[in-house]
């Protein structure tokens, strides 16, 4: 605990909020400032809640950080089918982005199990 930087979801979680920053620069989302500000902040939140989680000194409050990680993974995703749907983005841009939300997901419930025990 402690060293938020070091833990690899941080990094992927970290890499994929900059990824989202770049694509809602794009025409499509330009005048959608709702939509964009969602994806921003659901995007944001994953890496943020990690680092703060991993922070906090013990184990309760940090599985606390990353099931809200897990939450915010989970809305980003629905974000990203909901513009796809409208067509701000292309279903292979979607898919590969929501695959990194679920990879994102799958490595929180790994870090919460570890940290249960």
């Amino acid at each position: 605990m402690g060293n938020f930087r070091e833990l690899l979801v941080w990094q992927k979680a970290k890499e994929l909020a900059v990824k989202i920053y770049k694509l809602v620069k794009t025409q499509s989302f330009s005048k959608d400032f709702g939509l964009r500000d969602q994806i921003q902040r659901a995007a944001v939140s994953i890496p943020a809640n990690i680092a703060e989680g991993d922070e906090l000194g013990t184990d309760k409050q940090s599985i606390r950080h990353f099931y809200i990680a897990k939450g915010s993974a989970a809305e980003l995703q629905t974000l990203l089918i909901i513009a796809k749907e409208i067509n701000y983005i292309e279903n292979e841009v979607m898919e590969d982005l929501v695959n990194e939300c679920k990879i994102i997901s799958v490595m929180l419930s790994k870090i919460i199990k570890a940290r249960s025990n």
